[in-house]
């Protein structure tokens, strides 16, 4: 996956800082044993350099160094269980044919230990892994993998560190990974040769993102003169220059452990870990002097503009705005952690929310739609704008930041140091990687309160003290690009005529034996590919390592105000989560399509004695941030039943409770509606959101639609969330006037903002959750009583008990619509959009998650992904990726994303299907899917979300327990029933949806829906 190195002005809005256990204190835990280590001693050839607590982040870092390779190491001691593994390197390509991106593809394609093709995606199927992938940033690569068992553990870092340091290498996994020359159709040599591969298909996919194409090009043009000036993922028309040989010879140069850098994390002992690189990778290395630094960038003289062009936004919400502009700057040097920090917390005040100076001088007056730290879209003309932005760095000096706006950010760090997240060692990693790539100090990174004392400090002895890094870094800074960027509306066009200049150059010097030669590789290729591998050489779990059991939740159900209250004691440090649920029922149908943008507007405009600044303000002061979203849950026995509503969700440091409640209630009792123009701004922020976000997430657009006519909640998850919604939000966003919109919000803010159609959780410490409770009771107490308006009720509404109530007469349902008369129909429809390459969905209506046959259609969806799917529609059809998958919406789902195919990709949906109906699978295929579907059910779970799954789902410890062993007890037999009788050809009710080009047979065809 290529991913672009972050600025050093975003990194610390990434990071959460917590994991999962750090209520652990005693004497025998990781981070206690870790402080043990002495600076010098040598544990399995490392040397320990430095030991150092981290007390906030509850955790102790470890830095060594290989003896012989001088390979860097550091190993944060944590009281984790989900245990992470890194290595990255240092890559620093020096041009743009994606060396480091196909290499990082193909280094997963087998090795000296385990040669069976793709060793990486078999491993998804044969552990318990709770993440595994790798990145390519500009100038790094990073191969992390997590998981909660320690033998799983042992078995993943065995197949990476050979995947890195031994791979084979082969030229066919180049071709199928890369690029190559290769007939349309490979079984017939006189089909036109074409471009295929799938990193050559993903960057495609990549580069059709508007936002993707500007942040390539600022990043290459701010830095012209080394490795950040070419495309390190690979510029689509540059990846045919790479050959085979330089693959290689990139390999030998930078996967090198002198060139590595090891990261672990977690639980489990830093010994075995030390021994076990040692043995199997670093003690067959000697150090080398290969030098892969990146020189600093000389600054300019004086600064410079340039301009790009990009394909038209077919779903932007005003199409005559769609310039966008930067203004960027040079800033300090990655290693200075404190600068860095500084700067990071000065980026933040200067365009982050409605408080800060960009957005007031930039969004407010509509001169732009949208920005980040990065970059403005959409403006009107681009040197008005330059002397607007530069202006209003003149004014920030002059006038500097609110303290109460600083002192609100300083408090947004204390939460999240507070926070606890599952994926906190990734976070981790990801956080430091690109100082220490750098030679920065890692650790140094972590010190999260010595940096804002420091911060403190320095803004004690100068008040002046962020103006003056304004000034420098911002004003009187030369080395800065102003960047503009405008649609042509032959880009497309250009592009593709481009593509076919280079296959031409390619294919025109070929004599007939190097076409035979290609045609005849071709089969080779398509031969390998459908051989079955064999992949006994791989490590793997038992399904008899997985645990019979799952651990209780042990929740409270009950009441405040006649309200339904599930409270969930959780070692959540210092913090309450609070969440609420109302109900939709009674919302009138002419209001539906309104809710996303209710939601999202609702915490926005202001409420109380406050305008929507001094809101987020307090927000920010008070809050972990306070948030409302659409929710559309299928009910787990009946695919015709789900419950529809809006879900608040906010956290605070508990003494802020009182704080928390009180904006909730005056968002409930008075929330602003008279406020257009920032309506407007909001109304057109949210339609480009949802425009830029196509590109990226095509796949689940495809399936949403696709799901629409099967079942109730599907119809209303396309409405909510599908392309239905990017096309309301676009409508509203070209209004001249949104009076009609603002007058539906109070009406809609009656139905839904209710004590009578509520219920909700909390999830806090045990100490503290009776403070919880008694706010909570004062919080609906301080609701007004809505009327009752019995002509909005909809007719079909029962009720379904959460679970038991703990308090007499608390009310402990939800409140489920009923849709008898729904009747599932097939639905083809096909999106024309300005991709070079589609995204196709095929879903199919089954049973809901109480049925015993929910586990066996789980079981498929993932052996099918591994045992067929995957080999059809990446490594043959070259897509970046495709499978299938079961839904908690009773809808067995088919996708492919960044597909260069789409009908074709169809057909392999279809013989999907046949290949399971006709038993090609083993005993192994089904373990394997077994613990490929554990995994993810048994993921970690944070404090702040335990009891969610019953609160949110209805779903018990009991049904989950249940399901468990329905999984375990899914067989040969079972899967080939389901998959006849749920899958087979006039067996199902389906639906399909392909995002993606012109595409003229699907034009023609009267089957297909074109949009």
């Amino acid at each position: 996956m290529f991913r672009q190195t972050r600025t050093i002005l975003k990194k610390l809005r990434y990071l959460s800082f917590q994991g999962q256990k750090p209520w652990r204190h005693s004497s025998t835990s990781a981070r206690q044993l870790a402080l043990r280590y002495e600076i010098g001693q040598q544990i399995h050839g490392f040397t320990v350099k430095e030991v150092t607590a981290v007390p906030d982040l509850f955790l102790t870092a470890v830095k060594l160094t290989h003896d012989n390779t001088g390979a860097q190491y550091l190993h944060i001691a944590r009281d984790d269980s989900n245990n992470l593994f890194s290595v990255q390197f240092r890559t620093t390509p020096m041009d743009s044919t994606g060396v480091p991106h196909i290499l990082e593809h193909t280094v997963l394609c087998g090795s000296q230990k385990y040669p069976c093709r793709d060793p990486f995606f078999k491993m998804l199927n044969r552990s318990l892994s709770t993440f595994m992938n790798a990145f390519t940033a500009s100038d790094y690569t990073m191969y992390p993998f997590s998981t909660q068992n320690s033998k799983d553990f042992q078995n993943l870092l065995s197949v990476y560190l050979d995947a890195v340091f031994f791979p084979c290498l082969r030229e066919l996994d180049f071709w199928q990974e890369g690029w190559r020359l290769e007939n349309e159709n490979p079984t017939d040599p006189n089909t036109p040769l074409v471009f295929k591969g799938v990193v050559f298909n993903e960057m495609k996919g990549a580069f059709s993102d508007n936002e993707r194409v500007y942040a390539q090009h600022l990043q290459n043009k701010l830095y012209p003169d080394h490795t950040y000036s070419v495309v390190s993922g690979g510029e689509p028309l540059a990846i045919p220059d790479l050959s085979w040989e330089q693959l290689k010879q990139f390999h030998a140069t930078h996967y090198h452990p002198s060139n590595a850098r090891f990261f672990t994390y977690g639980d489990l002992p830093l010994e075995q870990h030390l021994q076990q690189i040692q043995e199997e990778a670093l003690s067959r290395f000697e150090r080398t002097e290969a030098d892969t630094s990146v020189p600093s960038q000389k600054h300019w003289d004086k600064p410079r503009e340039d301009h790009v062009t990009c394909g038209p936004d077919a779903m932007a919400p005003d199409p005559a705005k769609q310039n966008t502009l930067c203004m960027s700057y040079l800033l300090g040097d990655i290693t200075d952690t404190f600068e860095a920090f500084t700067l990071s917390l000065l980026s933040t005040l200067m365009i982050s929310g409605p408080n800060s100076p960009f957005y007031k001088a930039l969004i407010e007056p509509k001169i732009g739609t949208d920005f980040s730290s990065a970059f403005i879209r959409d403006l009107h003309t681009v040197n008005k704008n330059i002397k607007i932005i530069s202006q209003t760095i003149d004014e920030i000096i002059v006038n500097g930041f609110e303290e109460e706006r600083i002192e609100a950010l300083l408090h947004k760090l204390e939460i999240q140091m507070k926070h606890q997240s599952t994926g906190f060692g990734l976070s981790l990693a990801s956080y430091v990687a690109s100082c220490w790539n750098h030679d920065g100090d890692p650790v140094e990174l972590l010190r999260i309160s010595d940096n804002v004392s420091r911060f403190r400090q320095c803004l004690k002895d100068d008040p002046h003290y962020l103006q003056e890094k304004v000034r420098h870094f911002f004003k009187d800074n030369p080395h800065r690009l102003t960047l503009s960027m405008s649609p042509d509306q032959s880009f497309y066009e250009k592009q593709a005529k481009a593509e076919q200049d280079k296959l031409q150059q390619k294919t025109q010097a070929l004599s007939e034996s190097d076409r035979k030669d290609i045609y005849a590789k071709g089969l080779q290729l398509l031969a390998a590919q459908s051989t079955s591998q064999d992949a006994s050489c791989l490590p793997a779990l038992k399904v008899s390592d997985i645990e019979p059991t799952i651990a209780a939740t042990l929740v409270e159900m009950g009441s405040a105000g006649r309200v339904p209250v599930q409270f969930c004691e959780q070692p959540t440090n210092g913090m309450v989560y609070f969440r609420a649920m109302c109900s939709l029922n009674t919302l009138p149908e002419d209001l539906k399509e309104y809710v996303p943008l209710f939601c999202n507007v609702i915490t926005k405009l202001g409420c109380g004695a406050l305008d929507y600044r001094q809101q987020s303000q307090q927000m920010e002061l008070k809050t972990g941030g306070m948030s409302v979203s659409p929710q559309v849950i299928p009910d787990s026995a009946d695919l015709d039943m789900y419950e529809q509503g809006v879900l608040l969700t906010s956290s605070c440091l508990e003494r802020n409770l009182p704080d928390m409640f009180h904006l909730w209630s005056e968002i409930f009792n008075s929330p602003h509606f008279n406020d257009e123009e920032r309506l407007r701004v909001l109304v057109k922020m949210t339609a480009q959101e949802l425009s830029n976000g196509i590109s990226y997430s095509g796949h689940m657009y495809a399936m949403t639609r696709a799901g629409r006519t099967l079942t109730p909640s599907g119809d209303l998850h396309e409405t909510f969330g599908g392309m239905d919604q990017v096309r309301f939000m676009k409508r509203i966003a070209e209004m001249s006037d949104l009076t009609p919109v603002l007058r539906k919000l109070p009406r809609m803010k009656r139905y839904l903002l209710s004590k009578e159609n509520m219920r909700c959780a909390v999830n806090a410490t045990p100490q503290r959750m009776m403070d919880a409770s008694v706010q909570v009771e004062k919080f609906m107490n301080n609701i007004a009583t809505k009327k009752k308006d019995r002509k909005a009720v909809r007719p079909h509404i029962v009720e379904r008990t959460l679970g038991p109530s703990a308090a007499a007469g608390s009310d402990t349902s939800r409140k489920l619509v009923s849709e008898p008369h729904f009747k599932p129909c097939q639905l083809k429809t096909y999106f024309q959009l300005p991709f070079p390459v589609n995204f196709v969905s095929e879903c199919v209506r089954t049973v809901p998650f109480a049925d015993q046959d929910y586990a066996s259609l789980c079981i498929l969806g993932r052996m099918m992904t591994a045992k067929y799917l995957h080999g059809e529609i990446r490594e043959k059809g070259g897509a970046y990726g495709g499978g299938a998958r079961m839904g908690r919406s009773g809808l067995f789902s088919f996708y492919s994303y960044r597909d260069p195919n789409s009908v074709q990709t169809l057909s392999a949906f279809r013989n999907g299907v046949e290949w399971a109906k006709a038993g090609n699978f083993s005993q192994q295929d089904i373990d394997e899917a077994k613990l490929s579907v554990f995994s993810a059910v048994d993921s970690p779970v944070a404090p702040s979300d335990k009891g969610m799954n019953l609160f949110l789902n209805g779903v018990s410890d009991e049904q989950k327990q249940r399901h468990r062993e329905q999984l375990f007890a899914v067989t040969e037999k079972s899967l080939r029933d389901v998959a006849s009788r749920y899958l087979g050809v006039g067996q199902r009710t389906c639906g399909v949806a392909i995002l993606g080009p012109e595409n003229e047979n699907l034009k023609k065809d009267p089957s297909w829906v074109v949009k």
